[in-house]
């Protein structure tokens, strides 16, 4: 089979007026992640040679996004083709394929673009031999304002026309442009340098390279694809639409892989959310960046994780919260309103009912009762505690760190602890009761005859 390269370039230079942000709109999220890196993702199993995103001036905040994606700069927004041709000169010297992607597509998946890619490479043939030019096209119930696909009577593609620019025959064409372009990185300099902006728009349109490829005898492709994959988000509520579509898909890649949720459509992953098999995750539960479950894990209902990690067998919830750091051993417990930061709960350690966690170790099989509270933090830094292996700690008891709970101690139920306690003792630290006896009867008659005072003045 001949031996292909490949070059990715990523328009990004758009301002994105219409979604009303300070955001630049490839940097707004879906599933958690910037809509351009969902994009450069999708390519980056091609094991890309170069990848080169294109910017309007002053973009640092996305070129920092990309990283280490080469950046070009549109120095004026004259179109498509004209961002391309920006695009060139970190192109140099390459002449494989060459894979052009919008930024703001972030449904875009591997599949369609290996649908593309053997379009125009097809079994044994070589990079020369391919369409010059290979489109994606989708059809979709309503077509709107999208450019249309012109085939001629073999199915070749003949020109890609823009809505504005079409005639009503051409707008009743049911087979509209999907925008990723494929194209032969050895003709793309030549077509470039015959792009004019003789159109409705003014501009220089990356589609006119359909007829200019046609023109010089070359064969062009359309390759048809599932229009949630090649959507565009323009507005806070294609934003919206595309979340609840991403969210589909990785829930059911999720049931797929061998995961139980009761009601997967209140479950809000991220796209890098790692889940293991026979994963049991009750109704609203959301996942933030970085999270990894292990096998046998059940997470029950309204917990929230991020930045964790879970390993087999443990239970979570209901209303569990996991901050960055937390590392959760085998068929420990973290149970309702219990949080924990940055901290590591061993093997079959239980930490129950309305407890904070942070800067801690707890040790395996420990119990932590309700109310505990580790106090890791005195308003200028953040102290240490570790408990050890089988420690019991009594409910309301607050542990005052840095301090230090060896292997087997128990800390007695509301007890404030400032100094560490050896294996195996066992801690008090609290007032001495005192029991007055008839207090309270004469404390009520008291106040009986006060309320009686004040109503007769």
């Amino acid at each position: 089979m001949a031996k292909h390269s490949l070059a990715v370039i990523v328009l990004a230079a758009g301002q994105g007026t219409r979604m009303r942000s300070a955001l630049p709109k490839v940097l707004h999220p879906v599933a958690g992640l910037p809509m351009v890196r969902h994009v450069l993702n999708a390519a980056a199993m091609f094991k890309p040679e170069r990848s080169i995103v294109v910017l309007a001036p002053g973009m640092e905040q996305v070129a920092k996004a990309v990283a280490p994606a080469t950046i070009a700069i549109q120095q004026q927004p004259l179109g498509t083709g004209h961002a391309v041709q920006a695009a060139l000169p970190a192109l140099k010297g390459f002449t494989g394929d060459v894979l052009v992607l919008f930024g703001d597509t972030p449904m875009l998946t591997t599949a369609s673009l290996k649908a593309l890619l053997a379009a125009r490479r097809g079994k044994g043939r070589s990079e020369a031999d391919g369409p010059a030019v290979v489109v994606s096209g989708f059809r979709p119930a309503d077509p709107a304002a999208y450019g249309r696909l012109v085939l001629d009577a073999k199915g070749e593609l003949e020109a890609i026309v823009e809505y504005k620019d079409a005639t009503p025959e051409q707008r009743a064409i049911g087979f509209c442009n999907g925008g990723v372009m494929l194209l032969d990185g050895a003709r793309l300099p030549g077509l470039l340098k015959r792009l004019d902006n003789n159109n409705a728009k003014g501009e220089y349109y990356l589609t006119d390279l359909v007829q200019l490829a046609r023109t010089k005898g070359w064969a062009c492709r359309a390759v048809e694809v599932s229009e949630i994959d090649v959507m565009g988000v323009n507005n806070r509520a294609e934003l919206a639409l595309a979340e609840a579509r991403m969210q589909a898909r990785l829930r059911a890649a999720a049931l797929e892989a061998g995961v139980t949720m009761t009601a997967p459509e209140t479950v809000y992953l991220r796209a890098d959310t790692r889940l293991g098999r026979d994963v049991s995750i009750e109704p609203h539960v959301v996942f933030g960046a970085d999270v990894e479950i292990g096998d046998n894990v059940t997470i029950r209902a309204f917990s929230h994780i991020e930045g964790a990690r879970v390993a087999a067998g443990a239970i979570l919830g209901p209303y569990a919260r996991l901050r960055p750091g937390a590392d959760i051993g085998p068929e420990a417990h973290i149970g309702n309103f219990v949080e924990i930061k940055q901290a590591r709960v061993e093997a079959g350690a239980k930490v129950n009912h309305l407890t904070y966690i942070g800067d801690a170790r707890i040790g395996a099989k420990a119990n932590i009762g309700a109310g505990t509270i580790t106090c890791n933090y005195d308003g200028f830094n953040k102290s240490h505690t570790d408990i050890g292996a089988g420690a019991f700690i009594g409910s309301n008891s607050a542990l005052v760190a840095p301090v230090r709970i060896g292997d087997g101690a128990i800390v007695a139920a509301g007890s404030t602890i400032t100094g560490d306690v050896p294996a195996d003792a066992m801690a008090l630290a609290r007032g001495r009761q005192e029991n007055k006896l008839g207090l309270a009867g004469r404390f009520r008659a008291q106040q009986s005859k006060k309320k009686q005072q004040t109503k007769s003045k």
